[in-house]
């Protein structure tokens, strides 16, 4: 396909920038979630058999899925680097306002705005509003092209963070604050251990296992065998797991999500207004103050996603499995991946006009970009 004449010289279109397998993404995902929707309809106990199948309330499906979603990713991170990305205060600053400022603050007045009525879902999407991103954010970013070291920063110090900060900003958007403005309080009863061992699952393992997978390659056969062999040949492994923790989750939550069209479509609005204000609003602040290309998306994914595992483990256990709190953690998912999906390709067409390339520098891989990003390359 020819470039159109208002499309910078040597800039080839959205679609192009993705691999084959990459490009029909939102195909596989719908289908995915379709799919775990079905099952969980045709096949009534299966919800009740994989949420059977955890270690100590850690749902064991739903980790392997992750892990399997996150290693190739944090595999192709090229850790000598992470020092130049600490070493970014003004980038590291603004993320954390936008995921622990912003974010709740936004969430937790889209509750009240759209769910005044209904306390229950109410409570559950201000605890969506409070989990940052530590896992599919990286899928996210790496299919966008943005900073694969910054992003695995963001998301450590996310991960910091929500250890020390989840159960503090529960008690304050849920209780304090309410209380303040005249409005109805809940409690949150969630210890520091519980976020801690989600964080340690579903990041810990996998950044371990991207670390030394890329040391020990690199050392026995070279970066160039790595970056040109190894990563296109574990890349798919991340799809895979992706499609398989769709089909999970919503396999162990279809009956609940099918049986409440209602309550679903209620937090489904205040849920889309939030990714799109999140997202756009770190984008352009980000464009403003002068972030290059890949570190701007890595800021802006990292802003809008949301960490559903972690917030639907806490619905479930503090307020039960039935709950309205744990239905709308539920629907977080539903809006969020093909949400976040769509704006994979907003950020590659914004990258075209907003970022235009400097002269010869169409064909030169930016720092820390390794293709392909999810699957194999094309024959």
């Amino acid at each position: 396909m020819t470039a159109s004449a208002t499309e910078p010289v040597g800039v080839e279109p959205v679609g192009a920038e993705l691999s084959s397998l990459d490009r029909y993404l939102p195909v596989w995902i719908g289908l995915a979630m379709a799919t775990g929707l079905v099952l969980g309809r045709l096949l009534p106990d299966l919800d009740t058999w994989l949420d059977g199948i955890t270690v100590d309330t850690v749902s064991l499906p739903i980790a392997v899925g992750l892990l399997a979603m996150m290693y190739p990713v944090l595999a192709k991170v090229r850790y000598r680097h992470i020092g130049d990305e600490l070493a970014d205060r003004r980038t590291i600053v603004l993320s954390l306002v936008l995921n622990w400022l912003v974010g709740p603050a936004l969430m937790f007045t889209l509750a009240w705005t759209f769910l005044g009525d209904l306390p229950e879902l109410r409570t559950g999407l201000i605890i969506v509003g409070l989990a940052r991103c530590i896992a599919m954010v990286l899928i996210w970013n790496d299919l966008a092209c943005g900073n694969r070291e910054l992003g695995a920063v963001l998301v450590a110090v996310n991960s910091v963070f929500q250890i020390v900060m989840y159960s503090v900003l529960g008690w304050f958007y849920l209780s304090v604050l309410p209380g303040w403005l005249g409005l109805g309080t809940e409690s949150l009863d969630v210890g520091l251990w519980d976020i801690a061992r989600s964080v340690l699952i579903f990041l810990g393992v996998p950044l371990v296992a991207g670390f030394l997978t890329r040391t020990v390659g690199e050392a026995r056969r070279g970066t160039e065998w790595y970056e040109q062999t190894f990563l296109p040949r574990i890349g798919p492994v991340a799809l895979w797991g992706l499609l398989f923790t769709i089909v999970v989750l919503f396999a162990l939550q279809g009956t609940k999500i099918t049986d409440n069209p209602f309550d679903v479509a209620r937090v489904a609005l205040p849920l889309l207004v939030y990714f799109a204000v999140m997202w756009f609003g770190a984008f352009v602040t980000g464009y403003r103050v002068g972030l290059p290309y890949d570190r701007n998306a890595s800021v802006a994914f990292t802003a809008a996603g949301n960490n559903f595992e972690l917030a639907i483990a806490v619905a479930i256990a503090v307020f039960g499995v039935t709950s309205g709190q744990a239905l709308a953690g539920t629907v977080g998912p539903l809006i969020e991946v093909p949400v976040l999906v769509g704006l994979v390709y907003v950020a590659l067409w914004a990258r075209r006009r907003w970022y235009p390339p400097a002269a010869g520098a169409a064909t030169t891989p930016r720092r820390g970009h390794v293709e392909p990003m999810m699957s194999a390359p094309d024959p």
